[in-house]
């Protein structure tokens, strides 16, 4: 398993959770898993006594020989490996700050995509599959089909690619192409070009054994040209080989009733912490509501995907429901500025931290009564599962994995709300309609012991997911 970021190691969004997650799911299923990273400042913080394997690969990066450490931890019993050079790696933040994306990106997951291969033939594992996630590994599959073609050491290695977000892609200059280490006959339109630029998600697409994207639904939406961001075509001519598998949860870490960090846990069957929990977050984020109005919350990067412009277009509506917004999150400088604009124009509804901050996350999630996600698309979305465990009833627009989620309230089930148009009264009315239920208490409750009761766990997933390799590791050994 190769991803830019895995829990508790170094995490942005989604991607985090399950390359954290999986790779515990997959060792429980009897598979023999290792994870690969680099190795952050972020990493360097949680784990400091990651410890050095003796292993030193000598990476052709950039026209130059570049030098990596390989160090080792430990994960619920799967091992992880850490790529360490401090040139690319030793940030403050993974890809670049809020003005903008690191200039150097490409050249620093090049460097990671071929290290990992390179510290795989040092560590004398040959592995049956490798599975990459997003374009900073997709140049993994590319290497294996072009650089590493006639190396027998992976001549019954198969690549399965996982995309996590179709917006995302890893484009690049003209110019920076020779940083990506490939031959230049693959610079072309049925290769990594793309309108005169390298694509780096296109590689993945490409040359990848196996495709999976997080959500059923997210899979055949990427095949039409709205959601597939210029990659559509390649997407339909690969059908057969994309699969739709939702992301799972970890439920030792996302579970009320026995999540270390909220003030007092509940469960399904006795509500009463999650009152304490209201209480201490409302204090956190300094709103002071009136006694019976629920509490909204949000927890997102800031980007335009996430539905903040529509959050702002629907304020005036939202400022008029008997109910309080609180936001926590970070991401684009517009966007954290758009949030604290609400703030400033609405401090009686609203209140926001701008920050990545998992205890608060958590208790966001276990203090508010309505977990509110406006995505404009969203492959999977995580927040609205957790938001199900911990009886916060979502507010979704009704695409990719929001729409595989959450079953739409109705006549006494269902366990949140949905609304498909992207327009801010949708979005109002909906808000509207789950304060109406709220107001209920007998419905309410019988909404969240629905939620509550919904299983979104690894298991099923894992087993998709070994379904797949086994079977993308069966078609290289045919060829």
């Amino acid at each position: 398993m190769v991803s830019s970021e895995a829990a508790p190691f170094a995490k942005t969004g989604g991607l985090g959770d399950v390359a954290g997650s999986l790779p515990v799911a997959l060792r429980r299923l009897g598979a023999r898993v290792m994870l690969f990273l680099p190795y952050y400042r972020a990493a360097a913080e949680v784990c400091p006594d990651a410890e050095p394997t003796g292993l030193t690969v000598a990476v052709p990066t950039a026209g130059r020989l570049v030098k990596s450490q390989v160090l080792r931890a430990s994960h619920d019993g799967v091992p992880v490996y850490f790529l360490k050079r401090d040139e690319y790696f030793d940030r403050k933040h993974l890809y670049g700050t809020p003005d903008g994306d690191y200039f150097d990106n490409l050249e620093r997951f090049a460097f990671f995509c071929r290290g990992v291969l390179e510290a795989l033939k040092a560590r004398g594992f040959t592995p049956d599959v490798i599975h990459c996630n997003d374009w900073q590994t997709a140049l993994i599959p590319a290497y294996l089909r072009d650089i590493y073609r006639n190396d027998l050491y992976f001549a019954r290695t198969a690549t399965v690619f996982t995309i996590h977000n179709m917006a995302y892609q890893g484009i690049f200059g003209p110019e920076l192409y020779g940083a990506a280490g490939l031959s230049r006959e693959l610079f072309t339109p049925d290769g990594v070009e793309f309108w005169g630029n390298v694509n780096l998600l296109k590689a993945g697409l490409l040359y990848s054994g196996a495709i999976t994207t997080v959500s059923s639904t997210y899979s055949e939406e990427i095949q039409r040209p709205e959601a597939g961001c210029g990659l559509d075509g390649i997407l339909r001519n690969r059908k057969a080989d994309l699969h739709g598998v939702l992301n799972g949860v970890d439920y030792d870490e996302w579970d009320p009733s026995k999540d270390a960090l909220i003030p007092a846990r509940y469960s399904a069957e006795d509500l009463a912490g999650k009152e304490i929990c209201r209480r201490e977050l409302l204090k956190e984020f300094g709103l002071k509501l009136k006694p019976g109005t629920p509490v909204v919350g949000m927890i997102s990067r800031l980007t335009e995907q996430k539905g903040f412009d529509l959050l702002a277009q629907a304020a005036p509506h939202l400022a008029r429901v008997q109910a309080g917004f609180v936001i926590l999150g970070s991401g684009e400088k517009r966007y954290q500025e758009l949030v604290a604009g609400l703030c400033k124009k609405y401090p009686r509804k609203f209140a926001a931290k701008i920050a990545f901050d998992n205890r608060l996350a958590h208790l966001v999630e276990a203090g508010s009564d309505i977990f509110l996600m406006p995505s404009r698309y969203e492959p999977c979305g995580m927040n609205q599962i957790y938001s199900l465990k911990y009886g916060t009833i979502p507010v979704v627009r009704a695409t990719g994995g929001l729409d595989d989620t959450v079953i739409p309230h109705k006549n006494g089930g269902g366990t949140g709300f949905k609304f498909r148009e992207w327009t801010a009264k949708a979005l109002a009315d909906k808000v509207r309609e789950a304060v109406a239920v709220y107001k209920d208490g007998p419905a309410w409750a019988n909404l969240q012991r629905n939620a509550m009761r919904e299983d979104f766990s690894w298991e099923k997933s894992a087993k998709m997911y070994m379904e797949l390799y086994q079977a993308a590791f069966e078609k290289v050994l045919k060829t």
